[in-house]
């Protein structure tokens, strides 16, 4: 599975708390189906070369999408520590205004 990021890629970040500015340091992702699960609070993750995605999370939680154009290597930055699939997960360096997509995500 590959993912790509360039301008128009549009980011997601999946939580259990309802807010709406995204704060340094958060993870965000292109991969809306992840985002979706992290909603979750998964203690356990794993996803298959197709993308499908397993998960033990059991909250209810939001589904954002970052609304503002970021700049990649400046606004966002690959998190370091990640053992995913290259390009699935960025931390954000400066505070990001969100949309909220889904009040409570399906478990």
């Amino acid at each position: 599975m590959q993912l790509l990021c360039n301008a128009d890629t549009v980011w997601y970040h999946g939580s259990n708390i309802y807010f709406r500015i995204l704060n340094p340091g958060s993870t965000i992702t292109p991969w809306k189906a992840l985002a979706e699960a992290f909603s979750h609070k998964p203690s356990q993750l794993e996803y298959d070369d197709d993308g499908n995605i397993q998960h033990n999370g059991t909250q209810k939680g939001y589904l954002y999408k970052i609304d503002e154009p970021i700049l990649l290597e400046k606004d966002i930055y690959p998190h370091p520590r990640s053992t995913m699939t290259q390009n699935a997960e960025f931390l954000t360096t400066r505070p990001l205004q969100v949309k909220l997509l889904k009040k409570t995500v399906d478990i």
